[in-house]
């Protein structure tokens, strides 16, 4: 089974035969470590630290179809080596186009990744919706429940977004009763993160899209047209419509266990409070959680079958496909689990 790499240090990728290395340097004790990464094992690549490529390894990642994901200092999200697409369909391009240009068509798309997405964060809010928490997260979700009877009547894109925006505020409103106080968001924060909250939120945020951008690459929709989020150069922003359904799902999920089961403390996090990131500590405890929970699998009541998370965003994928197509309405995920 192929396998996603994380590499957190800085280093250099070269190839031998039919293995890419990483190699670095401790900057503690200066001694050299050479690790192999099997090219028949590697899914995709994500790069927090400076890494080094020479041209050999560049050919031999596009030849066997393996992004590499690249994040900045701060954890975001700069860029990806994308590999020349080997599943392309004129077709499912064509009507996936006319689907952004048909402002009618775009609506329901861009409604139902809005309602899937909310569906998941009440899903989560009613799971500690219990007993001595119930009095004081039911005014939250009775809000976001009102948000989303007024998501139908929106007319416009921007309106649609605005339904969401409420929607998220009254949700991280809700986590700030559910977690401890060195963990509540008090306002959302980006770039940099202002506290240990925003900072998983927004560490967590950026490698799903990577990771739902590596699973478009394996079909045949094209990551750059998008239908919630507007299709400006240089990102893809399918990435981001799926994500509205996978957020609550995977990253705030992970989130809560951290933080719920005492998993970090603080050196997993550097700089202060109005300029903080996770430490490279930090980021290999998220990262570990983060690719369990990929692996995780479910019975699909659809599929009949066991399924990963994983598996879960490809097939949201291939059900956008089959709606661009009319082969069948698109209806987002909703956890049933």
């Amino acid at each position: 089974m192929k396998t996603e790499y994380y590499i957190t240090s800085d280093g250099i990728l070269t190839r031998h035969e039919n293995t890419v290395y990483f190699e670095n340097t401790n900057p503690e004790t200066g001694e050299k470590n050479k690790r192999a990464l099997p090219i028949n094992k590697i899914y995709c690549i994500h790069a927090y630290g400076r890494l080094t490529l020479s041209s050999g390894v560049i050919d031999y990642l596009a030849k066997h179809g393996v992004p590499i994901h690249y994040y900045n200092y701060y954890g975001f999200y700069e860029g990806s080596f994308y590999p020349r697409e080997t599943l392309v369909s004129g077709d499912v391009i064509v009507n996936q186009a006319a689907h952004y240009l048909d402002s009618e068509k775009r609506m329901v798309l861009a409604k139902k990744f809005v309602e899937g997405g909310s569906k998941n964060i009440l899903r989560n809010l009613r799971y500690y919706s219990k007993e001595e928490m119930s009095p004081i997260l039911s005014p939250y979700i009775e809000k976001i429940e009102r948000d989303l009877e007024r998501l139908p009547a929106a007319a416009t894109i921007p309106e649609v977004m605005n339904v969401e925006g409420h929607i998220r505020n009254n949700y991280y409103s809700a986590i700030d009763e559910i977690v401890p106080e060195e963990y509540q968001i008090v306002k959302r924060t980006r770039m940099p993160p202002e506290n240990k909250m925003n900072t998983l939120i927004s560490f967590g945020n950026s490698i799903l899209y990577t990771t739902i951008l590596s699973e478009i690459y394996n079909t045949q929709a094209n990551p750059t047209i998008s239908f919630l989020h507007e299709p400006f150069a240089r990102r893809f922003s399918l990435s981001l419509d799926v994500s509205e359904i996978f957020k609550p799902i995977i990253v705030d999920r992970i989130i809560f266990k951290l933080v719920n089961k005492n998993m970090l403390d603080d050196s997993c996090f550097s700089g202060s409070l109005g300029n903080m990131l996770l430490s490279e500590k930090g980021k290999k405890i998220f990262l570990k959680e983060y690719d369990e929970k990929l692996e995780t699998t479910i019975m699909h009541r659809n599929l009949k079958r066991k399924v990963s998370y994983k598996s879960l965003i490809r097939y949201e994928v291939y059900k956008l496909i089959k709606h661009f197509i009319d082969v069948k309405e698109y209806n987002p995920l909703v956890m049933w689990w």
